[in-house]
């Protein structure tokens, strides 16, 4: 097996005592937190698996929420995310859920505020480590190791082709993409890894693409 650094080995920098049930839970928060664009109003968290049993014991609550604040696996604040969360106005609920898992440490979390709600799967898979699976029921394998680009549009002819099309007028390399959709002519998503971070004036651009219906990023 090759590891890209010494952090694939011995783990992140986090506020334990899980890398998996504590770290990797933070990175699912984090990325949430990132894709939903803004701090939610309110959020529940259905837990399966050994993330349902041990939440409380490993600090996989505290530290999802605490990923929903976007503070880093590192961030002390995790420790006292309820309180926090509290404070910033965010009503948290966790639900225990007793139905089975395609992987063990396995995350529902939907969140929302007075402008919309949003909905993702995430699984924590080692070491710190977490990849989303399922985005407001699009399946897809999202690890947040790269930048990415989350790109909602209207399956038609040459949506695909204007988004790569401003990439590569912009030298962005694509280290991974992958194409979803729930049904043949309706509303797909593009999965885009880069090599380096979007800049923001790439991301508007991007949203006055044809055929595109919004444009979110995640940064590394």
């Amino acid at each position: 097996m090759k590891f890209r650094s010494v952090f694939d080995i011995i783990g992140p920098v986090m506020i334990g005592p899980s890398s998996s049930h504590t770290a990797g839970a933070a990175r699912i928060g984090k990325m949430a937190r990132q894709l939903f664009g803004r701090q939610p109003k309110w959020a529940k968290i259905y837990l399966y698996g050994s993330f349902a049993k041990t939440y409380k014991g490993h600090g996989t609550d505290v530290a999802i929420i605490g990923g929903l604040l976007d503070y880093d696996t590192y961030d002390d604040r995790i420790k006292d995310a309820f309180r926090f969360a509290q404070e910033a106005g965010m009503d948290v609920e966790f639900i225990e859920e007793e139905g089975s898992s395609d992987h063990p440490n396995t995350a529902r979390i939907k969140i929302g505020d007075d402008n919309g709600d949003f909905e993702l799967v995430g699984i924590s898979i080692g070491g710190g480590k977490a990849e989303i699976t399922e985005l407001n029921g699009f399946e897809l394998r999202l690890s947040g190791g790269s930048p990415a680009i989350l790109v909602m549009h209207n399956d038609r002819y040459g949506a695909i082709a204007s988004v790569t099309k401003v990439l590569a007028e912009r030298e962005i390399n694509i280290g991974h993409m992958e194409v979803v959709r729930k049904e043949q002519g309706k509303d797909a998503m593009m999965v885009i890894e880069t090599d380096q971070p979007i800049p923001d004036e790439v991301m508007k651009q991007l949203g006055t693409c044809d055929h595109i219906l919004q444009v979110v990023t995640i940064a590394d």
